[in-house]
């Protein structure tokens, strides 16, 4: 005999079979993450205000007292001024990013100069030509700018270094994610935790060199070393995968949106791009040098215009992040009941 045709259960009956409670809660959890995405940028980037802006002085000792006390009364703390020697030690400051502008005051005219560097930030250098130039004016002088550290031609926005790491990132938690998926998000055993581990090692040096060739001799948008830069780019990509790497296996498909949070909606905004840490808000500038974005840039930007100075702080942050994801992917593979949705090309990785 013919199947009995079976009555349709009704619109709401369909409704509830189709959506289960788990992917109810993963649609609400991507509404909340595109949420934080719209409150970290617009928070981070809509009303940039300096914030402790070091300031150099190079003036008369009879003068140098008062010149500092004027800047750093500037209000909501926006400078925080130093005296300093003399003109080649405050270069020297600068182009060792301790400081981020200087103020050469002339004893023998009312024209002084102010020294910036536009290759550590120009939004920075702006700041500081605004303060001077207000205190200057209310003391009947004027102030010229001299930037001792320009911007490469190709560069001309300051912003080659910020996108050459954000996109590292992108590359990172990318290839984990799509590893996660196409493999389960945990590997079956300890020797397939490692075998991924290397997939991975190989992506980020191919995916360095790759970044330091477009911005390098392709686009000549960013200078510096072609090793130094190829060195960052594999430890920067392989950081920020393998932390990926290690939420997918403690959450599963909820570890990508993990991994997003904090190196998108968190790590780009505070990286430094756009607005260097002095002139970003308190959250934000707290948070900027413990992310791989923020570490990663200061890098790229130390070893493209400063000589590769003032490193060390940031590439133990990256090598941190990456020693972490591996742990806690080998831990997770060895205790944990392995998880994750299981798929055919589990073997291969």
């Amino acid at each position: 005999m013919p199947d009995t045709p079976r009555p349709d259960k009704g619109f709401a009956a369909e409704l509830k079979d189709a959506i289960s409670g788990r992917a109810a809660l993963l649609v609400v959890a991507v509404l909340l993450l595109q949420l934080g995405f719209i409150a970290s940028y617009v928070g981070a980037l809509h009303h940039p205000q300096p914030h402790r802006l070091s300031i150099g002085v190079v003036a008369p000792a009879q003068v140098s007292g008062q010149l500092v006390a004027g800047l750093n009364g500037v209000p909501n703390n926006a400078v925080r001024a130093t005296a300093v020697p003399d003109q080649a030690t405050a270069v020297a400051r600068i182009k060792d990013q301790k400081l981020y502008a200087a103020l050469l005051f002339n004893p023998s005219g009312t024209q002084d100069t102010l020294l910036v560097a536009n290759a550590r930030g120009p939004a920075a250098a702006t700041a500081a030509e605004a303060i001077v130039t207000a205190a200057e004016q209310s003391q009947g002088r004027t102030v010229q700018v001299q930037d001792v550290v320009p911007l490469a031609d190709g560069d001309a926005k300051g912003l080659s270094a910020f996108y050459l790491v954000v996109g590292w990132c992108v590359g990172g938690y990318l290839v984990a994610s799509i590893l996660g998926i196409s493999a389960g998000s945990r590997p079956a055993n300890r020797n397939r935790a490692v075998i991924r581990i290397g997939v991975l090692a190989l992506y980020s040096i191919a995916a360095g060199l790759g970044g330091v060739l477009i911005t390098g001799p392709i686009l000549n948008a960013l200078p510096g070393s072609i090793a130094g830069l190829w060195g960052l780019g594999a430890l920067v990509v392989f950081a920020v995968g393998a932390f990926t790497m290690a939420m997918e296996c403690l959450f599963d498909v909820v570890g990508i949106g993990l991994a997003v949070l904090i190196f998108v909606v968190l790590g780009n905004p505070s990286a430094g791009g756009v607005y260097p840490p002095p002139i970003l808000p308190p959250f934000w500038r707290a948070i900027g040098p413990w992310l791989p974005n923020g570490a990663g840039t200061s890098v790229a930007r130390s070893i493209a215009y400063f000589d590769a100075t003032n490193i060390t702080g940031p590439l133990l942050v990256l090598a941190v992040w990456a020693v972490l994801g591996i742990a806690v992917t080998l831990a997770a593979v060895s205790i944990r009941p392995r998880g994750g949705r299981p798929m055919i090309t589990e073997e291969v990785l």
